[in-house]
């Protein structure tokens, strides 16, 4: 993947070796603790908890790498790169349908963090929260992807990030609320199906990007579609089951086979076009 003369995104935010634990006196345990000291001694705690409040904890505290940051972290100074592609193209597309993008923020983070969504953790995988429109990685799930679902190249790992930045457009859509809101209103088994199509939809929009990007800076080389299809099909549901239970259960996927989320890339790499992605209007995915 050509992507070293792109330029790099200012929306990324390093978590990397903040704790996700509060403080002491941030939360939790400690926030009781100071409360009950604070009774038995006849003080009000409520200007101790205002403070407590307008201190952020270290697991939300990350930093905005500079140039130099990226240039000594190839791994980030790639993501970013993808970000900003992403930033781009999104941006051209809104506006060509009158609407405009907002930019998400991607946080790089190590083992957990905390995101609007809740505590995220390394073991999720990458994450997108539409409570902070944040795309959340642990950047050693590229070593995962190399190591064990045998997935590498740089341009699997922008499939990732497209991907989950798919899901942001989705929610700027208002896809996601109304899939979230149908799913309250059905069966488990038919809201898992809701996912998958939600999920797939993304593996369209990015698809979407990788065909825009790379008529606008040719990052494509030989090889990066290969890439981006076995990741897709190594993190299929289909493959995911049978690896780790020996058999496969369609009723409980949500994300789609490996085959589906092939296709759906392909169809958004093919067409570069965004309608082409409605994977909730087909009978079959």
């Amino acid at each position: 993947m050509r992507w070293r003369g792109g330029r790099r995104s200012s929306n990324i935010e390093d978590r990397r070796g903040a704790s996700a634990a509060p403080k002491l006196l941030g939360g939790g345990i400690g926030t009781i603790v100071l409360i009950l000291v604070a009774m038995y001694f006849g003080v009000d705690p409520t200007p101790l908890l205002q403070d407590i409040q307008r201190t952020p904890s270290a697991s939300t505290a990350g930093t905005r790498p500079s140039a130099q940051d990226l240039k000594d972290d190839p791994l980030a100074d790639m993501v970013s790169v993808v970000v900003a592609d992403t930033e781009d193209v999104w941006t051209a597309i809104f506006s060509s349908q009158g609407r405009r993008y907002a930019e998400p923020t991607l946080v790089m983070f190590s083992a957990a963090t905390r995101s609007a969504c809740g505590l995220g953790q390394a073991a999720m995988g990458p994450f997108y929260c539409p409570a902070d429109q944040n795309v959340y990685i642990d950047l050693s799930f590229y070593d995962q992807m190399r190591t064990r679902f045998k997935a590498p190249g740089d341009f699997a790992q922008a499939y990732v990030i497209a991907h989950e930045i798919g899901h942001h457009v989705q929610n700027l859509l208002g896809i996601s609320g109304q899939v979230h809101s149908m799913k309250q209103r059905v069966s488990q088994v038919e809201g898992n199906a809701l996912s998958v199509r939600l999920e797939l939809q993304a593996d369209c929009l990015a698809g979407v990007w990788a065909n825009h990007a790379d008529r606008a800076r040719n990052i494509i080389e030989d090889g990066d579609i290969a890439e981006a299809l076995n990741a897709a099909s190594a993190i299929g549901d289909d493959t995911l089951q049978r690896q780790s239970r020996g058999t496969v259960v369609p009723e409980s996927f949500t994300h789609g086979t490996a085959a589906q989320r092939q296709r759906w890339f392909r169809t958004g790499l093919r067409s570069g076009d965004p309608d082409a992605c409605d994977t909730f209007s087909v009978d079959q995915v």
